[in-house]
């Protein structure tokens, strides 16, 4: 009987307290991830052959030019851009990354956009790719801005039969100040934002976020001389508008505000060039009963764009 007992111990079946040991092997590891994503996939070589020939293919030059590429690097700032829109060719995904809530909200967000190629690659490739920055599996490329020509610009409000309504950048290089201006041009439906070629703020993902969703509709030139272009609009009939903390003109007795203008904002802490101080034809001050010195680009662009939106009402 002891015998019997020995053989019948040895068979195989339940233990006690087994049914939790491997209560994780038991649970659904999700939805199956897109082919362009399964290691040795057909369709996962062709996306990463595509990508890699992108990010070696110089950018074509419009009319006012084109950005460079841009890296947008780690889980929370993925997912912020991909949520806001911020355009988006390529999500870089690390080999075995940890499958958090945070990679899936990304994985679902652009497969829902569409048009976003996903590339699965090893840690060191990310690193490389980032410079050693703390990428944490996730690395999205942002495709070069296309500028447009600031002739661009006063052509399309002429073109439906009004006035330009123009801000132009001198200095500004944040560029969360220029994605806040690019925001208030289109609340009061100016024509779009001309921002210098050299040290300024160009169309980051960072201006794409905190324009809102406005940078899609806005178009946004690019002036390789902003003195010459300001020069430019003033033969075409514009009003050029320069706000400074010492201008002559207090904001709301500038009649040029109702006709075609362009309002020139400078930084915060230096204002105007010179040469582009001495090109407008009014320097303007924003009445403050506070008392503040000055206020950043973004605030004051709207403080205008309010104004020249009212007189033309």
């Amino acid at each position: 009987m002891a015998a019997n007992n020995r053989r019948m111990s040895g068979k195989k079946g339940a233990q006690v307290g087994s049914g939790g040991q491997r209560r994780k092997g038991l649970e659904g590891k999700g939805p199956t991830p897109p082919a362009e994503m399964r290691k040795g996939h057909k369709k996962n070589r062709v996306a990463g052959a595509k990508a890699r020939q992108t990010a070696r293919r110089p950018a074509p030059r419009g009319r006012g030019g084109k950005s460079t590429s841009e890296l947008v690097v780690g889980r929370n700032p993925v997912f912020e851009a991909l949520r806001d829109g911020v355009p988006a060719s390529t999500l870089y995904v690390q080999q075995f990354i940890d499958n958090d809530e945070r990679v899936r909200e990304a994985l679902q967000l652009a497969a829902e956009r569409g048009g976003i190629n996903l590339m699965e690659a090893p840690r060191p490739e990310l690193d490389r790719m980032t410079n050693g920055l703390n990428h944490q599996g996730l690395v999205l490329q942002v495709p070069p801005y296309e500028y447009a020509h600031p002739q661009d610009l006063a052509d399309a409000a002429l073109d439906v039969g009004e006035d330009p309504l123009i801000v132009a950048l001198d200095g500004v290089t944040d560029p969360r100040n220029l994605g806040a201006v690019v925001r208030s041009v289109s609340a009061f439906r100016g024509h779009g934002v001309v921002v210098p070629e050299r040290r300024a703020a160009g169309m980051t993902a960072g201006a794409w976020k905190t324009s809102a969703g406005a940078a899609a509709r806005t178009p946004v030139a690019r002036a390789t001389n902003l003195t010459r272009a300001l020069e430019a609009y003033k033969k075409a009939g514009i009003v050029v508008v320069g706000l400074a903390a010492d201008g002559e003109v207090e904001l709301g007795e500038l009649e040029a505000l109702g006709g075609p203008v362009v309002i020139v904002v400078g930084s915060e802490g230096k204002g105007l060039s010179r040469l582009v101080g001495e090109t407008c034809d009014h320097r303007v001050r924003i009445p403050m009963p506070g008392g503040a010195e000055s206020l950043n680009a973004g605030v004051a662009a709207g403080i205008v764009l309010y104004e020249a939106a009212r007189r033309r009402a």
